[in-house]
């Protein structure tokens, strides 16, 4: 089933590589956003089903962005990401409300594709 993803992420290569492997995997990509203002700016105006958030955003963090987008009328369901594969970031997206975590290089992985694909 085709979801709607926001991409949230400060580097503009990174939001283009996640764009073109969510839009392969059937996805539409129906914004990004660097920021974490921005990324609630574009959470209330396209109303995404699935954001895919990384962790170290530039005015604030991705644990952060998820507790907030939590509690919004329509939230989406959250998927964080860094570069950094550090296993206690995997615990922590989950207290923050996000349904998993996953290092960027897993990005093109079945188990990240196989979250976006459930919705769940």
């Amino acid at each position: 089933m085709a979801r709607t993803v926001l991409v949230v992420d400060d580097d503009a290569s990174f939001r283009c590589l996640a764009r073109r492997i969510l839009n392969e995997w059937g996805h539409e990509v129906v914004g990004e956003a660097g920021s974490v203002a921005e990324a609630l700016d574009r959470a209330a105006e396209l109303g995404p089903e699935i954001a895919l958030i990384d962790i170290g955003l530039p005015d604030g963090d991705g644990f952060t962005l998820t507790e907030r987008l939590r509690v919004t009328a329509s939230p989406p369901l959250v998927v964080l990401i860094s570069s950094d594969g550090d296993r206690a970031n995997r615990p922590a997206a989950l207290r923050a409300g996000a349904v998993a975590f996953f290092p960027k290089r897993e990005l093109p992985g079945r188990a990240l594709r196989g979250i976006f694909e459930r919705g769940q």
